[in-house]
């Protein structure tokens, strides 16, 4: 069974010769960027959806490792969902692939390299320089963005 996210669709002009299935809120993300070939997939796309306790467990991992402020809901329903049914993920979306590796669930890029090792994350204010383990819409200290930045 393929889990396919939102990247897997936008770049795939072919039908998959396994069994695919994808959450509700990437055909969402579909409809909501006006990519036509939505169209094209009409009834063929089949959607699901995925359990809470599945959602807790990636949301654990993607904590652990730092992707938690880089995953959004619908890259947290793909990984679920392959929780769920045992399912390889199509994705060129890094970070799904990072939590997928360090969960153990299968994937496939589709239209990039994909990543070669597993990474941690931890976040910098784009402002004063203070580091945290968890990101923020905002720095708690000085108020500015955060950035993503990769362990050493």
């Amino acid at each position: 069974m393929l889990i396919l996210d939102s990247s897997a669709l936008f770049s795939m002009e072919w039908l998959p010769d396994e069994e695919f299935l994808c959450p509700l809120g990437v055909v969402g993300e579909l409809v909501r960027h006006g990519d036509r070939r939505i169209e094209l997939w009409g009834d063929l796309l089949r959607t699901s959806d995925c359990t809470k306790e599945s959602v807790e467990k990636v949301m654990d991992a993607a904590g652990k490792s730092g992707d938690i402020g880089r995953l959004s809901p619908v890259d947290i329903t793909v990984l679920a969902l392959a929780v769920d049914t045992g399912g390889t993920i199509l994705s060129d979306d890094y970070s799904i692939q990072n939590v997928s590796r360090i969960m153990g669930i299968p994937f496939r890029p589709v239209g990039m390299k994909g990543i070669d090792k597993v990474e941690k994350w931890n976040y910098r204010c784009k402002g004063c320089g203070k580091w945290f383990k968890e990101k923020s819409d905002e720095c708690p200290v000085c108020g500015h963005g955060m950035k993503a930045c990769r362990k050493r």
